[in-house]
C-alpha cells in the first residue's frame, strides 16, 4: 500500500522550492483514533507530508535518476495541531542538492497559523544499488510516477493555475 499525504503541489520552482497541499478530513481512518474527542493529524504523518513535499523536490532536481531515501529528521518543532477541515499547506526549500542526496527545510501551515517546521535529509540510491533489492520498490513515494499530483495544480491551457 502507498501512503501519499500529499493531495496536489500549488507552487514548484525547480530545483528550488515547493508548496502543496493537504487536506485533513474526519474520513481518515486514523483521525478516529488520535486522539478520541479531540481528532488531530498526527505529528508522525505531517512530517511524512513534510518529506514527501521535500523529496520530490529533490528527486526532480535531478530528474528522479535516484531513488530518493529520507535518512533522518536532525530537527522537528510542532507548534500547533491539523484537525478534521483544515487544509495544511507545505512549503519546502531545497538547502542542498548533491548526487549523494540533499536536505530541504520545510513548514507547515493552516492558513496564516505556523503549524510545524523542520529540516529532513534525503539519501540517493542509484537503480543498482544493493541495498535498493532489500527494500519494497512498491512503497516508494519520491518517483517519477508521483509527479501525476503536480499536474493537478496546471489550468487546462497547461499553464499554473490561478486559483481563482
Amino acid at each position: 500500500m502507498r501512503w501519499y499525504w500529499v493531495d496536489k503541489f500549488i507552487e514548484f520552482e525547480s530545483g528550488r522550492r515547493a508548496r502543496s497541499v493537504k487536506n485533513v478530513s474526519l474520513a481518515e481512518e486514523h483521525l478516529h483514533d488520535h486522539f478520541p474527542g479531540f481528532p488531530v493529524m498526527p505529528g508522525s504523518l505531517m512530517i511524512e507530508g513534510m518529506a514527501q513535499t521535500g523529496g520530490i523536490l529533490l528527486g526532480e532536481r535531478f530528474q528522479f535518476a535516484y531513488n530518493v531515501i529520507l535518512a533522518k529528521v536532525p530537527k522537528v518543532t510542532f507548534h500547533s495541531w491539523a484537525c478534521p477541515g483544515d487544509q495544511i499547506i507545505y512549503t519546502a526549500v531545497l538547502q542542498d542538492a548533491r548526487e549523494e542526496g540533499g536536505s530541504v527545510s520545510v513548514t507547515a501551515e493552516v492558513g496564516d497559523r505556523l503549524v510545524a517546521e523542520a529540516e529532513i535529509m534525503f539519501v540517493h540510491l542509484s537503480s543498482d544499488d544493493p541495498q535498493l533489492s532489500r527494500m519494497d520498490q512498491k512503497n516508494f513515494v519520491f518517483r517519477m510516477n508521483l509527479l501525476d499530483i503536480l499536474t493537478v495544480g496546471k489550468a487546462e491551457s497547461g499553464g499554473a493555475a490561478t486559483g481563482e
